[in-house]
């Protein structure tokens, strides 16, 4: 989550995601094109710094600003945003592995990208779509509406990718969770590819991420974060924080 004035999340009455605005700034913050430059201002938990900062956490993004509708993937690496267009933005965050359904599109081939709406559906429906939600009172509110008419249309969502995520968040084994939904490892890799857009491996270790800056952020020590997330200790913890984010543990928390 961008924890700055001009971000904030709300309810979502589509099961599971996140309903999020961020207002207009002189340089706008997030995901948007697919250079990256202008939308996506937070991707789940507390993963974004007061800096801008977005930290992959296995979600994606559909994403509004004025005259444009675009989707987010899932990052495997923390960026900082570049200077976009000002906003106002919207975006529906859904949790891991519930988008590709509605959206159509397999997650690994939005793996770190960002793309217009219309390249995924007919330009002119999104046209339409766009048109509506630009002219509505309350922007987020007519994006939610979308995001709901896209799940009512989509193939209801897969229990066993729900089972993976779910499993993996709570900080089992890959192996453990292979067993638990009965697919060999072959099997998950591939249905991980294209739920999540990485294998459970990079999913785990991002959701254990996630858990960790929260247990972190919450006032629990380094020492004993790493202990209760699964790291085999501090050094472990350091260092994962710094390969994913770019970022010492400590700049990370007091930013």
């Amino acid at each position: 989550m961008e924890l700055s004035a001009s971000y904030q999340e709300r309810a979502c009455r589509l099961p599971g995601a996140v309903l999020w605005t961020k207002s207009a700034l002189g340089r706008a913050g997030g995901r948007a094109s697919a250079g990256r430059t202008g939308g996506r201002a937070s991707t789940g938990g507390a993963d974004a710094t007061r800096a801008g900062l977005v930290l992959p956490d296995g979600c994606m993004d559909l994403l509004w600003t004025e005259g444009r509708l675009l989707v987010a993937g899932p990052d495997t690496r923390a960026f900082h945003p570049g200077p976009g267009l000002r906003g106002p933005w919207a975006g529906v965050r859904f949790r891991p592995g519930a988008a590709p359904a509605l959206l159509g599109v397999p997650a690994h081939e939005l793996r770190d990208r960002s793309v217009e709406l219309a390249d995924l559906r007919p330009a002119a429906e999104v046209r339409r779509l766009t048109g509506h939600i630009d002219a509505a009172p309350d922007p987020a509110t007519a994006l939610e509406a979308l995001a709901l008419r896209l799940a009512a249309d989509a193939p209801p969502e897969d229990p066993l990718i729900r089972a993976v995520a779910a499993s993996l968040a709570a900080g089992r084994s890959v192996a453990a969770t292979a067993e638990t939904v009965g697919l060999g490892a072959r099997q998950l890799h591939r249905r991980s590819l294209a739920a999540f857009g990485y294998g459970p491996k990079t999913l785990a270790r991002i959701l254990r991420l996630q858990r960790a800056l929260a247990l972190a952020r919450s006032g629990v020590p380094s020492a004993e974060t790493a202990a209760r997330t699964g790291y085999a200790d501090q050094a472990h913890l350091a260092r994962d924080v710094r390969e994913l984010t770019g970022l010492p543990l400590t700049a990370l928390l007091s930013s």
